[in-house]
């Protein structure tokens, strides 16, 4: 899990790059983030997508102070599913 600083008014893209992970003609067929603690206020995914191995996410808002916990879940060609999580620390800049 990796940890990353973000001002409560950027909105800004991160991505998740599966394509290491996963070398048997794997693909991601379906994807989708989670942002925890789900609070008013806090981080929220605006916009996400994927191609076939890689995933991104536009992170908005956030309390200054708050950490939160944004993660990515696929789902492969193959059926199987798994997950990467990144760490979201609100601070103002």
């Amino acid at each position: 899990m990796s940890l990353v600083i973000k001002d409560p008014g950027a909105r800004v893209d991160y991505a998740v790059d599966w394509g290491d992970a996963y070398v048997d003609e794997q693909v991601i067929v379906e994807a989708s983030w989670a942002v925890e603690p789900e609070v008013a206020g806090g981080v929220a995914v605006s916009g996400a997508s994927h191609d076939l191995l890689r995933c991104a996410a536009t992170l908005e808002g956030g309390i200054a102070g708050g950490v939160y916990r944004v993660t990515n879940r696929v789902t492969l060609s193959d059926g199987q599913i798994d997950e990467r999580s990144l760490t979201v620390r609100v601070e103002e800049r």
